[in-house]
């Protein structure tokens, strides 16, 4: 007998609404874990999934994903790429797999949430499959991860990462915690699936792979486009949603979500992918800068899908789009002088021909990040390397946990020399909050109640949490003696500026 096309029955198989008959309806699904909005719940089964799938048809394209990404690993195994690749790359990969690995894996419980606590039935059918995918993606990115430990011990760190305090690893799993682990089925869909995948993923995983195909790293190309393709199916779990709380009066509050999310979201994404994108990857091999991507992916994108479905763009977007091209630049000044807090070998990528392709894309990048990279050149080029580590730890923001940074050469005149560092600071039941940000202060002050109990890695510095000594933040941290990031080129990026002063003296 014939089988039934999908769409002859999906709409009967996946209305799994009942009414109960032994227990109370809020013992099943509580209200503060389904709907803190008070939603009728037949206006919530009015959710209609724009991609529809079965579990059929989910499997055998799963399969054919696995198997196509599999044997693209499996057919370059000898090809030796990894022994071969640049300093920067090798950076890259040790960079995306560590935090993105963990990430991906544990995000297999928000969307369980939303499986269990859903009051839309199709929502909840598509939750399902997306609690499927993450495991997926967890594991495939452990597993591609693993064949690199034999090369280079700083790939443990894909397993290890999640279970250290390291300061990186603190800033990303407070905003994965905020985003996605302690709110509602209805809040976390919102944040995740619209703020976060729809609003950031095609920046991972298409524009990264557009590099890494260039780059001749076929194996962590095809990985990205297998998982990108699921983000894209499981990212529009949020857009039904949001539609039906606005139909219900809940416009202020789906808008308060989405603009939290995409905040919180785009302040890990500015570093890990701007860094990666404008920075690790091989000159010769970079597709666009960050701020192109954005352009194409992002703004534009995410603008339409913000009024197309009835939603205000943020109220801070014109600083954001500031944000675009400015936060991650100070943040690789950040990560290489602090270069020995990180587990990967930080690359400076500040070489003569990529401080012109910086200033291209970046007009003024030199009068202003590039001042602060001539103090660290003069420094090496002089032998004076203890001087391209600052000797006090950075004043690190309470929301995003990255480090509160200006731009040099802008701003308001400090000892004869001109900054726009600002620390937008709260005094706050007898606590001072230090944020990088009027959007981030903002977050805070929307519930102080929610975030006041965390603490940055430097907050756990200054009230003895971090053993004294000079181990204690490393060790705190996870860090072995080995596991203590070195310039990841040996410094051979400064090869191509004049020779150093003293030795033309001589």
């Amino acid at each position: 007998m014939a089988l039934l096309e999908m769409h002859e029955w999906y709409d009967l198989a996946r209305d799994t609404n009942w009414t109960p008959g032994y227990v109370a309806e809020d013992e099943i699904f509580p209200p503060e874990l389904s709907d803190p909005f008070g939603i009728p719940v037949e206006k919530w089964e009015t959710f209609d999934e724009p991609y529809k799938v079965c579990y059929r048809d989910y499997v055998e394209t799963q399969r054919d994903k696995d198997i196509g990404a599999y044997s693209v690993k499996s057919a370059l195994a000898r090809a030796d790429y990894f022994k071969n690749t640049t300093p920067h790359w090798k950076a890259l990969l040790a960079l995306h797999f560590s935090p993105i690995g963990f990430a991906e894996f544990h995000s297999a419980s928000a969307f369980a949430r939303m499986t269990r606590f859903s009051r839309a039935p199709g929502m909840r059918n598509m939750a399902t499959f997306g609690t499927l995918d993450e495991m997926r993606h967890g594991q495939i990115q452990m597993y591609f991860a693993y064949e690199f430990i034999k090369q280079d011990r700083v790939f443990d760190w894909a397993h290890k990462s999640s279970k250290t305090e390291n300061w990186i690893i603190i800033s990303l799993r407070h905003a994965l915690d905020d985003v996605e682990h302690t709110r509602d089925a209805i809040s976390a869909a919102i944040m995740t699936n619209f703020a976060f995948e729809q609003g950031f993923t095609n920046l991972q995983f298409i524009g990264l792979s557009a590099d890494a195909a260039k780059a001749g790293d076929h194996t962590f190309a095809t990985m990205l486009q297998s998982i990108q393709t699921d983000e894209a199916r499981h990212a529009q779990i949020g857009t039904p949603l949001i539609s039906i709380m606005i139909e219900n009066g809940r416009k202020a509050e789906a808008q308060q979500l989405v603009d939290i999310g995409f905040w919180r979201i785009w302040k890990q994404f500015s570093a890990l992918s701007g860094i990666s994108m404008d920075y690790y990857t091989p000159l010769e091999f970079r597709e666009h800068s960050l701020k192109e991507f954005m352009h194409e992916w992002i703004v534009d994108q995410f603008a339409r899908n913000m009024k197309a479905i009835g939603l205000d763009l943020p109220w801070y977007w014109d600083y954001f789009l500031h944000d675009i091209e400015t936060f991650h630049h100070c943040q690789q000044i950040g990560i290489y002088v602090y270069r020995a807090t990180q587990w990967w070998r930080p690359i400076a990528c500040v070489s003569p021909a990529e401080r012109d392709w910086l200033e291209e894309k970046y007009p003024g990048w030199n009068d202003t990040y590039g001042k602060c990279w001539d103090v660290v050149i003069d420094n090496i080029r002089e032998g004076r390397f203890e001087k391209t580590v600052p000797e006090v730890p950075p004043l690190i923001c309470n929301m995003c946990g990255l480090e509160v940074t200006g731009i040099a050469g802008v701003g308001r005149q400090v000892n004869g020399r001109t900054w726009n560092a600002t620390d937008f600071h709260l005094d706050h039941e007898g606590r001072r909050y230090h944020f990088c940000s009027e959007p981030c202060k903002w977050v805070f002050e929307l519930e102080p109640a929610r975030y006041q109990g965390h603490r940055s890695i430097i907050d756990r510095l200054l009230d003895g949490t971090v053993p004294p000594g000079p181990d204690g933040f490393y060790e705190y941290m996870g860090q072995s003696f080995e596991e203590r990031g070195v310039c990841g080129y040996d410094y051979q990026w400064i090869d191509g500026y004049d020779i150093p002063r003293a030795a033309a003296a001589e």
